[in-house]
């Protein structure tokens, strides 16, 4: 069940330099890890919030929340056998096979909940760093 896992806010911004400067100098949030594609910093508890560079600014249909799970294809199937369509993508660099991603560091599955884009990914391959 998902209620059991962390969940990480997931931002876009188009200037990752002043973003990283605000939530880390400004807001006193650490910085966990750092990419040329995203920034992720520590917050309370476990959560952690995750800020990723965009070109197009911060439309709603990007990834907004990711929940850090043990096992993505169980909470794939649990979520499936609850009614959740999962998503599948055939695009360049994001392949899914049974609705599941392998991203490198984490195995990711997708489900959108009108308006939100939510991603679940695998804590077994997870590293902390930016989601794609």
């Amino acid at each position: 069940m998902l209620s059991n896992y962390p969940i990480d806010v997931v931002l876009l911004a188009r200037d990752l330099a002043a973003a990283k400067a605000f939530y880390a100098d400004k807001l006193g949030l650490p910085v966990l890890s750092e990419s040329p594609g995203g920034v992720t910093f520590q917050c309370g508890g476990d959560s952690q919030l995750v800020v990723t560079k965009s070109s197009v600014g911060t439309k709603d249909e990007q990834t907004q929340a990711t929940f850090r799970v043990a096992d993505v294809r169980a909470e794939v199937s649990e979520l499936r056998r609850r009614g959740v369509q999962i998503e599948d993508y055939n695009l360049p660099g994001l392949k899914t096979q049974d609705g599941i991603a392998d991203i490198g560091f984490a195995w990711m599955a997708w489900f959108i909940v009108a308006p939100f884009l939510l991603q679940a990914g695998d804590d077994d391959r997870h590293v902390r760093g930016p989601h794609c």
